[in-house]
């Protein structure tokens, strides 16, 4: 018998679940402004899905994806991707998506039925939230070959939850991923569950990563309710990608502190204990306790920051009650670029509809 061949899994993780550092902070930790947007953008995104899930349990939205306790895997790589970059996005990504200058109103939009709120007046070249599973990873690859071929300096990253990681789209896409060497980067925050399931009933491998070792590139882990290792993964996978150097899957240990969507009742399927002990090291908190501990924040400041952030956004709810409604139409408009003249009459029904 001889051994082949040999793989590992490296695991990052820069601060503890108390907040204490664990080992050499990367170069931007010391910055003491980067550190602040980190957990500003955090608890932005927090507050954010907490009236999210308020507005539609009052019947003003519909169904949302909370991120609560994920937070730092979506802010942490958002940071880390440049505007030229490509972000194609599954359901839980507020954090990134506000990063990437899409606006609360739009994302109230989305949730609340009108398409409208996919036309971002920020980034243009990235994509609509995915919400059919793990369809956006062949997306993402597909975007990473226009790059590749026009010679563009940029990378694309794609997220997938980790039950995401038993569909035949997410293989796919890894496997082309690595056969043609694309600048993309997948990230599969796995919170534990898929919807009702739990990892250990989703797959028998030791962890997620190893899954792009099949598909001939790198795969690592990372503790996802650290923001500052999420984003030190993510910048070092995107500067390889762009350099021509392939890609990377990361897959970031979480833990879902909220139902799957506000359709969904966790408390039938998870443990009261499993949730105490996950929200010991949920990332907010983490970030907190490190800030304080180097007086860089206090209590004061955060009463302050939750302020501001309250105040904007009601304004952004605001925004999103007041849209002027969209015609009937509009369930159609968005689906060709140019209407199909052998579908004009039930545009016309539709319009007819409008104005009876």
């Amino acid at each position: 018998m001889a051994i082949v061949a040999n793989f590992k899994v490296e695991f990052f993780q820069y601060l503890d679940a108390q907040g204490k550092v664990v080992q050499t902070l990367p170069k931007f930790a010391h910055d003491k402004d980067t550190l602040l947007a980190l957990y500003r953008m955090m608890l932005r995104t927090r507050l954010f899905d907490a009236k999210a899930v308020a507005l539609q349990r009052t019947g003003k939205m519909g169904t949302f994806p909370s991120s609560l306790g994920q937070e730092a895997v979506s802010v942490g790589m958002g940071h880390a991707m440049k505007e030229e970059d490509i972000f194609c996005p599954y359901y839980r990504d507020q954090g990134a998506m506000f990063l990437r200058g899409v606006t609360m109103q739009e994302i109230l939009a989305y949730w609340g039925g009108d398409e409208r709120g996919s036309n971002y007046q920020g980034p243009k070249r990235d994509f609509p939230v995915a919400v059919p599973i793990a369809s956006q990873c062949l997306h993402a690859t597909g975007c990473a070959f226009a790059l590749k071929y026009r010679k563009e300096h940029a990378a694309v990253v794609t997220t997938v939850g980790d039950g995401g990681t038993s569909k035949g789209d997410f293989y796919e896409a890894l496997n082309v991923a690595g056969a043609w060497n694309l600048p993309v980067v997948f990230i599969v925050n796995n919170n534990q569950w898929a919807i009702s399931v739990p990892l250990k009933e989703q797959t028998h491998a030791q962890t997620l990563a190893q899954k792009a070792i099949a598909a001939g590139f790198e795969g690592l882990q990372v503790d996802g309710n650290d923001v500052i290792a999420v984003k030190d993964t993510v910048t070092r996978a995107l500067e390889k990608a762009r350099a021509g150097h392939g890609p990377t899957l990361i897959e970031a240990i979480t833990y879902r502190l909220c139902d799957h969507t506000t359709a969904d009742d966790a408390k039938r399927y998870i443990e009261p204990v499993c949730l105490e002990t996950a929200w010991k090291s949920e990332p907010v908190k983490r970030l907190y306790d490190y800030l304080v501990a180097q007086g860089l924040w206090d209590e004061q400041q955060e009463a302050q920051l939750k302020a501001e952030l309250s105040k904007e956004i009601e304004h952004a709810v605001e925004d999103y009650i007041n849209m002027p409604p969209q015609p009937a139409t509009a369930i159609v408009d968005y689906h060709y670029e140019k209407w199909p003249e052998n579908l004009q009459d039930q545009r016309d029904e539709l319009r007819g509809i409008e104005h009876a």
